[in-house]
């Protein structure tokens, strides 16, 4: 009974904020409450520029994200929350998007151009505009002539005549006129006294096609404006005259997307005759009416999307002009961030009803082969290199953060991540996987089910080849390491406070070496000369020996000092060469007992007991039974082979 009384009291809850936000008034009344908040005459550009803005942003020079400020410096990107946990790894794209909507608001050109997204197939145009149109959905009711089909502003019943002085007494810009239905209704039912017309509240309404109005691929053969700009209604041409408004069936998608918005779906599939009610909508705020009835205005956002190879056909097209200069292009790549990859699949999976646990490295081991495929091969670095740079890592190579600018490699690939494998595939595979798994997926049979889809696709033979390479090759090699440095991690012994003790150990050694002072012994006080053999034993980890030696314990000290001096928390992840030659370190001296143990058809009651720590720590980790079973098995027979 008490559920059922919780249940009556969201729905009033729900029926009654609903209820608050419905208005019903006269012109007059509406002229009032304009007076009072004038952005509620907003037009279209400007309702969904403050709907993104209102949910807030931060500057990504504000982040405390190391890898975010290595991947764009100084470069003036926001995170807009709006988009912010939906959309990963395509920060610069919702930055355009943003900035196309701020000039539009203000009545810019671009408030008269279409906003075109072009993008491989799975890159998220339709996501982004499903965003939007969830947003008009969720917004607050906007205010509309009663019973008018296009759901107008009511501003547009101020005479011209006293419009300037309306905005003065307002404060706000009035646009537009009012369409042939309520021209009729004002002067018929009204008598022409437009302070009475009724105003209401309205919702905005995809299914409903309430100001969203969605236009699919038309057949080339069978084009009918009608589904842009309406019909006359046949059936009531016995009853009015032709040119009578009444007859009128004003439901065609500007009509529908009338202060909101509407959506062409894979645009350029239409035929270029048929895009011009389009342009003439956005560029000339008005339609066409059907049949003999002059034209309408149209205040909504044009929102096209198409792939590449579409957008490429049509822009060769030398007759399309005129179409391509009131198009504004955002490109929409795949994401080429590893880290943003794997959230990308986490998002989707949390919203299936799978309930298989998920080993760790699984999502991982997906997103490296997505990310690799879309990586264009350059002659600075190897593409697993790429990759790591490309998600912010500082990668070290011969004891060195390897110098190379993102930017540059970016500006050398500009079509990079406008094609490789999408998405949607990899969650197919992800989902074969599971299917094939219910309990437990892991890297294992995720790589197994990518390789069997790649074989079983329609891919160029080259494509597929390069891609088997990935999978069988690098993606493999990749895992194999991820797998060494698990399983010898929960070899250790509290892991990280051994590899926290070492990286002290070293700087008060390294800083007595620069400095040429001594080290006290914690133990007995004594001042002891710096260790230079357990210096080297570390910095050989990263090939680090001879005259090298010096300078790096140069570095390592004055870059600490800095970090320390910034404020910064100091430690064994904090300088990324000397954190890799600690956990070198560490894995090596226990690599050769993990190797002997794993393996062991048969363990003695030491073994055991390291053996069976080892499995705790891994169960502690993330992975569960099952999936530790399997994946210490394919470790003896694939990590360390005799």
């Amino acid at each position: 009974m008490a559920d059922g009384k919780d249940f009556a009291e969201l729905i009033q809850r729900d029926r009654s904020a609903r209820q608050r936000k419905q208005w019903r008034g006269t012109l007059l009344e509406y002229l009032d409450k304009v007076r009072e908040d004038p952005s509620i005459a907003k037009l279209a550009h400007a309702r969904i520029y403050d709907m993104i803005m209102a949910a807030g942003w931060t500057d990504l020079a504000d982040t405390d994200d190391p890898k975010a400020k290595r991947l764009f410096g100084d470069e003036p990107l926001r995170i807009y929350h709006f988009f912010k946990d939906e959309f990963f790894g395509i920060e610069r794209t919702i930055a355009q998007i943003v900035r196309y909507f701020q000039s539009a608001a203000l009545h810019g050109e671009e408030s008269r151009q279409v906003l075109y997204l072009m993008g491989p197939v799975g890159s998220g145009k339709s996501s982004l505009v499903e965003k939007l149109e969830r947003g008009l959905e969720e917004s607050d009711p906007i205010y509309a002539i009663e019973g008018c089909p296009m759901r107008e502003e009511p501003l547009h019943l101020i005479p011209r005549h006293l419009r300037r002085e309306f905005e003065k007494m307002l404060g706000v810009h009035i646009e537009g006129d009012l369409c042939p239905v309520c021209r009729y209704r004002l002067k018929n039912e009204f008598g022409g006294r437009y302070e009475e017309m009724p105003v209401v509240t309205v919702e905005f309404s995809k299914r409903d096609r309430r100001g969203i109005g969605v236009v699919p691929p038309v057949d080339p053969n069978n084009q009918d404006t009608s589904v842009l700009i309406g019909s006359e209604d046949i059936s009531k041409l016995d009853k009015y005259s032709e040119g009578d408004p009444r007859v009128l069936d004003l439901n065609g998608a500007f009509n529908v997307g009338n202060r909101g918005m509407v959506e062409f779906i894979e645009v350029f599939k239409n035929e270029t005759e048929y895009l011009h009610a389009m342009i003439t909508a956005t560029q000339e705020k008005f339609i066409p009416a059907p049949g003999r009835h002059g034209t309408i205005y149209v205040d909504t956002v044009i929102v096209a999307h198409s792939n590449e190879a579409e957008w490429q056909r049509f822009r060769a097209d030398n007759t399309n002009e005129a179409i391509l200069d009131r198009i504004v292009v955002v490109k929409v790549p795949y994401n080429l961030r590893l880290s943003e990859e794997v959230k990308i699949y986490r998002k989707i999976l949390g919203r299936s009803d799978f309930k298989a646990h998920i080993a760790p490295n699984t999502l991982e081991v997906a997103s490296m082969f997505a990310v690799l495929s879309r990586l264009e091969p350059t002659p600075k670095c190897d593409l697993v290199t790429k990759m790591r740079l490309y998600d912010g890592e500082e990668v070290v190579e011969k004891g060195r953060n390897k110098k190379i600018s993102v930017r540059e490699l970016q500006e050398d690939a500009k079509r990079e991540g406008m094609s490789g494998i999408s998405t949607r595939f990899i969650m197919k595979a992800i989902d074969n996987a599971l299917t094939a798994n219910p309990e437990c997926i892991n890297p294992i049979n995720v790589r197994e089910a990518l390789v069997a889809m790649v074989k079983a696709a329609d891919l160029p033979d080259d494509v597929r080849k390069h891609y088997l390479e990935l999978l069988q090759d690098t993606v493999h090699k990749l895992y194999l390491e991820m797998l060494e440095r698990e399983i010898t991690k929960a070899f250790v012994y509290s892991y990280h406070e051994q590899a926290e003790s070492l990286f002290q150990n070293y700087l008060d050694h390294a800083e007595a070496f620069v400095n040429k002072t001594t080290v006290k012994d914690a133990n007995t006080g004594e001042e002891l000369e710096p260790d230079e053999d357990f210096l080297k034993s570390i910095e050989e980890q990263i090939a680090i020996i001879g005259t090298a030696a010096e300078g790096f314990r140069q570095e390592v000290i004055a870059y600490l000092w800095s970090a320390q001096r910034r404020g910064e928390r100091i430690s064994y992840t904090s300088y990324e060469p000397l954190k890799e030659a600690i956990e070198k370190k560490l894995m090596n001296s226990v690599r050769e007992i993990s190797r002997v143990i794993t393996k062991a058809r048969t363990r003695d009651e030491e073994q055991r007991r390291k053996y069976d720590q080892m499995v705790e720590n891994l169960l502690e980790n993330g992975y569960c039974p099952h999936c530790v079973d399997v994946i210490l098995k394919y470790a003896a027979n694939n990590l360390w082979r005799d």
